[in-house]
């Protein structure tokens, strides 16, 4: 694995991720995925799944508030069950950005939104090493 290249496509998709949710509000799944999204510097809206609400009640409230989100669900098991489920659900309503999902997938070596902060902090360490 070349660090060095993970790390910038990471720093880039944040950097992306950032930008964007300056307009955008992006959908997790709790609190902790909350806090570790602010750690990476996103400013703008966070809005968590579990809220008590139901699936449609809470794509209900979604659509009637936005016309555009970022899902971002962990890449797990259960995240990919929940972003399957709020995407059906949103569709046709609500337009769905899931492309940081897909790169936090595919280029990271943990599998929640909440590790995020701490998976960058090692990928810099193993990127400098690797130099």
């Amino acid at each position: 694995m070349n660090y060095q290249e993970t790390l910038d496509e990471l720093e880039t998709a944040i950097s992306e991720l950032i930008a964007d949710n300056e307009d955008i509000p992006v959908i997790v799944e709790g609190d902790r995925d909350v806090q570790a999204l602010r750690q990476l510097n996103l400013t703008g809206a966070i809005i968590q799944y579990n809220q008590g609400l139901s699936t449609a009640n809470f794509c209900d409230m979604i659509s009637s508030r936005h016309q555009t989100v970022i899902l971002l669900t962990d890449w797990d098991r259960s995240g990919g069950r929940l972003h399957y489920s709020l995407k059906r659900n949103l569709e046709n309503r609500v337009r769905c950005i899931t492309k940081y999902r897909d790169v936090f997938a595919t280029r990271s070596s943990v599998r929640t939104v909440e590790s995020l902060p701490a998976w960058m902090t090692t990928l810099k360490i193993k990127a400098l090493a690797q130099l």
